[in-house]
């Protein structure tokens, strides 16, 4: 299978609805609207190729990246490689699964993390949302040696001027904080609240509003 009948696949599969549906959710680009299970069919009929999965990337198309997510494995991509994949996936859905499938899955992650938060949020808005990304990961699943209070000041320092792409994992990174570390949980409710990120942001019936205070209140109850 070539790049060529990958694409010509793609614009079978396509659809307006699903182009417009991508639009609202905040796409800008070139793609097909093809649904994931589709997308997801196609990779698996290709398999790991991880060269070919940059050759797809390279293509610009955002369904031609998510397969090419799919059949990539970590562990053949550089460091640079990777970055550039974090770089030029400038769309949630297909950020969430560069970070998901070939960031978390690299041997790397943590050096990356480390650099990445080094780095000016505004200047590398999509390596800092990997990287606080991971550094949930990181207080979710695996704190220890991590500095908790020291996240925690970073997000009250940032939180409210960070970059977009950045603020959402950073406002995450909060939330999952309050609820996995009970001696900082005041704190992080009180930051949510002060800095107010995403207080009213639209949430459908039975979901969780990302905004902080609610976020946590609503998960410590449930585990209680």
């Amino acid at each position: 299978m070539t790049v060529h009948d990958v694409l010509t696949k793609l614009d079978s599969l396509g659809t307006e609805q699903l182009r417009a549906q991508n639009v609202r959710h905040g796409y800008v680009g070139a793609q097909y609207g093809v649904k994931l299970g589709e997308l997801r069919t196609i990779a698996k009929a290709i398999k790991l190729n991880t060269a070919f999965g940059l050759e797809l990337w390279e293509t610009g198309f955002l369904e031609a990246r998510l397969v090419a997510v799919l059949i990539m494995k970590p562990k053949e991509l550089s460091v640079e490689q990777l970055k550039m994949l974090v770089q030029t996936a400038t769309y949630g859905h297909l950020a969430d699964w560069v970070n998901s499938y070939l960031v978390k899955q690299h041997l790397e992650k943590e050096a990356l993390r480390i650099a990445w938060l080094s780095l000016n949020a505004n200047d590398e808005p999509w390596l800092a949302r990997t990287a606080w990304s991971l550094t949930t990961e990181r207080v979710s699943k695996s704190p220890d040696g991590l500095d908790i209070a020291g996240v925690l000041k970073r997000i009250d320092n940032e939180l409210a001027t960070a970059p977009e792409p950045a603020r959402w994992t950073m406002n995450f990174c909060l939330g999952e904080l309050g609820i996995h570390h009970a001696e900082f949980r005041d704190e992080a409710i009180a930051i949510g609240e002060r800095v107010g990120a995403y207080r009213d942001y639209p949430t459908s019936k039975g979901c969780i509003s990302p905004f902080v205070p609610l976020w946590v209140a609503a998960i410590v109850e449930r585990q209680k």
